[in-house]
């Protein structure tokens, strides 16, 4: 009898869990400060222990339930992904939050192999206005919308 029934779930289990402890391990300098009163390192943290937790459900998982062997790397996935997180990065200064965010989005959604573009679209708009009514209205906090690129600021 095997002991690992879904390697997949296995192994991204355990990438979970490393990534986990590598964020609380960068958390170790911040202050942590109190539940009321929350000091920088304490969201970070609250953040690494869920993923952390997220990792040992799914390692559980692919030790209990039979599943498909991993397949390889999508490596068109990962360096679609990996260069909108960036774009995100280096945009959101020069274009604005929400330019920024809609550009990464759609880029985003290019990594699936059933990318349509009306669906594309429509998750931007959606994410769009998720995070605009998240990180602006709910949490106030002071992005500009736009970028001098486009007449903001």
């Amino acid at each position: 009898m095997h002991i690992i029934r879904n390697p997949k779930d296995v192994l991204s289990g355990l990438l979970f869990i490393v990534l986990a402890l590598l964020f609380a391990w960068q958390t170790q300098d911040l202050p942590m400060g109190t539940a009321v009163r929350m000091g920088p390192g304490y969201f970070p943290l609250v953040l690494a222990i869920l993923l952390g937790l997220l990792g040992l459900i799914v390692l559980v998982n692919g030790l209990r339930f039979p599943g498909e062997r991993p397949s390889g790397i999508a490596w068109r996935g990962l360096a679609i992904i990996t260069f909108a997180v960036v774009f995100f990065g280096v945009a959101v200064r020069p274009l604005g939050f929400l330019p920024a965010l809609a550009v990464s989005v759609f880029l985003s959604a290019l990594a699936s192999r059933l990318f349509h573009p009306a669906t594309a679209l429509a998750i931007t708009a959606a994410m769009v206005a998720f995070a605009w009514a998240v990180f602006i209205k709910g949490l106030g906090l002071p992005l500009p919308l736009l970028g001098p690129w486009l007449g903001g600021y």
